[in-house]
């Protein structure tokens, strides 16, 4: 009887150790966990400070050499520069150079969508549920979308029948698929109010949605920008001038912080830029964007210009 109870308690006290074990285990997984949220949050968090300092960074250069060489362009030029020990890289691009997806004119429109890569079919139906949306009627285009589509597609929101507020709103609409979204949203703006482009400042994908030009025509023209830049000459026009826009106050920031851990954080503003002394700066627009910054190599800017 004795060896009996001496066997369940030997199995008692091999459970309770097992069941303590289990425990420390959990409590120390959790606490690894918690010290890896935690660890993540304040990366997160400095890296996000840097990209904000970079936005305001970009703005004290514009300001600073507006009329000398050095002055920070806004043609979409990378600039790279270093917040304690932390690279970041930052352009600034005019938003004339985007297309206004509130005014552009059809053809523009669609040339972005096919130039992008939808189908022409597909681009018809997006391109008329845009229209559809933004126009001030509850008159269905052929192949647009008003509030019964959305309706029938589960939606349970209709069209603004008005402009868009911003960008991001182009993902309600009917048809737009959200990977597509993303590719386009660089070159699109709720700021220019024109209904072309200024291709003197236009990225390659806004030049090729431009109606009537070709790929060739494209890369030569911006061959002979880049080349007329760097020599600080005029830059020339356009081959098709017919939608070009002029420059505006308004222009996008966008500023990448990457820290050695592999954190990255990237903060895209969109701000008029006044001349005048007196509240010079309006913030349009202040949000996260995704990372990794497109374009040519950066630019170092010059020595006197580093942060104090």
């Amino acid at each position: 009887m004795k060896r009996a109870q001496a066997g369940v308690a030997l199995v008692l006290v091999m459970w309770v150790g097992v069941l303590l074990t289990v425990i420390a285990s959990s409590f120390i997984i959790e606490r690894r966990t918690e010290a890896l949220v935690i660890g993540n949050s304040i990366s997160m968090a400095r890296a996000e400070a840097i990209a904000d300092a970079g936005v305001h960074r970009a703005i004290f250069e514009v300001y600073r050499n507006d009329n000398s060489p050095q002055a920070w362009k806004r043609d979409g030029t990378r600039y790279s520069m270093d917040f304690s020990g932390v690279p970041v890289s930052v352009e600034i691009r005019d938003e004339s150079a985007k297309i206004d997806i509130n005014t552009a004119v059809e053809p523009l429109l669609r040339g972005l969508l096919v130039s992008s890569g939808l189908p022409d079919d597909e681009a018809s139906r997006v391109l008329d549920a845009i229209l559809d949306w933004r126009d001030p009627d509850s008159l269905k285009r052929p192949n647009g979308a008003e509030e019964s589509d959305y309706k029938a597609a589960g939606l349970t929101y209709k069209p603004a029948n008005g402009p868009f507020q911003a960008i991001e709103e182009l993902q309600l609409v009917l048809g737009m698929r959200p990977e597509f979204y993303r590719r386009i949203a660089p070159s699109i703006t709720v700021f220019s109010r024109s209904n072309g482009v200024n291709a003197q400042l236009a990225s390659r994908e806004v030049l090729l949605a431009i109606p009537g030009v070709t790929t060739e025509m494209v890369d030569e023209y911006i061959v002979r920008r880049e080349a007329a830049r760097a020599a600080g000459q005029p830059l020339p026009a356009f081959p098709l001038a017919s939608t070009v826009a002029g420059f505006t106050m308004v222009a996008s920031i966008r500023s990448e912080a990457r820290l050695d851990d592999g954190t990255v954080f990237t903060r895209e503003a969109v701000a008029i830029l006044r001349p005048a002394p007196r509240k010079p700066v309006t913030f349009l627009a202040w949000r996260q964007a995704p990372a990794a910054l497109a374009g040519d190599a950066p630019v170092n800017p010059s020595p006197d210009s580093s942060p104090r």
